[in-house]
């Protein structure tokens, strides 16, 4: 019997196999879209290598796995999101940061499982909370240190400072509000159907920082898939959640009642 990353690379062999036979075929029907411009580095392929390395328990080749298909994806998955989101007040290279990250994503690699969602956007959202962090943190630091004249013109601080209040407050308040929705959704609704689509509403809500598209044609199919029922239910729950919403919302920002 093969271990898990035995199984990963025979895997890779018949797909090679079966990709080369495809072309030997010649041209292949082209799929509807605009064709991709770049190679993917972060691949289905990465998502199985991770999954093998998780539940290999030889070391070795564990070591092989991540050496030939995981740290590439890792280095340029860190480099984008540093250059992307400009994260660049650290006081040493960004060749030294990536390696950073890259460390605190060994830290978190076991964690990731199929159930997950796509290990390309729970991986992005761990190393971008790591960087958004120490980035932030050190920025006030230098502050504290050089004055405000290391202050980008640019940016309106203030904006950001506030920003970043309500964001944090808004988060404190889901945790609460997933919490409120659990012990009363009962209560809520009455009809098993819609207490299944509100149970689908709450895992959701709880995975939010797991999700890497929130536009809402995307969240009614999520629940659609979990909870097996029309759209038009959905949409009456949903109504339902945010009339609480927005009366529990109120009491909390006006006195930080729930």
């Amino acid at each position: 019997m093969l271990s898990p990353v035995e199984q990963f690379y025979e895997d890779l062999r018949l797909k090679k196999i079966e990709q080369a036979l495809l072309a030997e075929q010649g041209p292949q029907k082209r799929k509807r879209g605009r064709p991709r411009s770049k190679k993917q580095y972060f691949t289905e392929d990465t998502q199985a290598a991770i999954i093998a390395y998780n539940n290999e328990p030889c070391s070795v080749k564990r070591n092989k796995v991540y050496a030939e298909h995981i740290n590439y994806p890792f280095m340029k998955l860190t480099e984008n999101l540093i250059h992307r989101f400009k994260f660049y007040y650290f006081d040493y290279p960004t060749r030294e940061v990536q390696h950073e990250v890259i460390v605190h994503l060994l830290e978190k690699l076991d964690k990731f499982t199929a159930d997950k969602g796509k290990a390309f956007s729970y991986f992005s959202i761990v190393a971008k909370n790591w960087l958004i962090l120490h980035n932030n943190n050190n920025y006030k630091n230098m502050i504290r240190k050089r004055g405000v004249e290391v202050i980008d013109k640019r940016r309106n601080l203030t904006n950001e400072i506030v920003r970043e209040k309500d964001q944090e407050e808004l988060h404190e308040f889901m945790n609460q509000f997933i919490i409120w929705l659990q012990k009363n959704k009962n209560i809520i609704v009455s009809k098993d159907r819609d207490v299944k689509i509100l149970e689908s509403i709450i895992e959701i809500f709880k995975r939010r920082g797991d999700i890497d598209n929130f536009n809402k044609k995307a969240i009614y199919i999520m629940i659609r898939e979990m909870s097996d029922v029309k759209t038009q239910y959905i949409t009456r729950v949903v109504n339902v959640i945010k009339t609480h919403f927005m009366e529990r919302y109120t009491l909390y920002k006006n006195d930080g009642r729930f």
